[in-house]
């Protein structure tokens, strides 16, 4: 995988594209809000507390991307630039054949389908442009929403396999076709 410039995206809805750092507020928010965090477990060292957190944050996805570790998008509504939400991938494999899905959405947008659309995307961008094998996304076991989503998308729960650095999380994956 390398790009040359950042994929935006686009569905019915929705556009997906580059986070900015005048996105910072939002993203201070999205990674610090209780709401939409209340299934993820972050190291302290990686949780967001404030604008000068979000900055970095924002400047390290960029760092990602120009070095081909990660692509993580903003989700807007295609009649508004504002952020509400953001999906990555990420923690590639070294061959490039497997990623993990990670995502987060401002409550006000949950139960919309938004997420579904956006999920929707991703997965087809990284099978058809990148020519990923395997999609994986760790979940909370609590969160039955992710789940229900996960599933909803063709993604199978692995039962003989753990997240070693949290034992909350249960692991589904979704396979490529082609």
């Amino acid at each position: 995988m390398e790009l040359k410039s950042f994929p935006t995206l686009t569905t019915e809805r929705l556009l997906l594209r580059e986070i900015k750092l005048s996105d910072s507020d939002v993203i201070l928010f999205l990674r610090s809000d209780e709401t939409v965090t209340k299934f993820i477990e972050r190291p302290e060292n990686r949780k967001t507390r404030n604008i000068a957190d979000a900055r970095k944050f924002i400047k390290e996805i960029d760092k990602y991307f120009e070095t081909n570790r990660s692509i993580t998008w903003g989700i807007t509504l295609k009649n508004d630039p504002g952020l509400i939400g953001t999906i990555c991938l990420w923690n590639f494999s070294k061959d490039h054949k497997i990623a993990e899905v990670g995502y987060d959405l401002d409550p006000k947008f949950q139960k919309q389908g938004i997420m579904n659309e956006a999920l929707k995307e991703t997965i087809r961008y990284a099978f058809q442009k990148l020519k990923l094998e395997k999609i994986e996304a760790f979940t909370h076991n609590e969160n039955h929403d992710s789940k229900r989503l996960l599933g909803k998308n063709g993604f199978r729960f692995v039962e003989n396999r753990k997240d070693l650095n949290n034992e909350s999380n249960v692991i589904f994956e979704l396979n490529s076709f082609m």
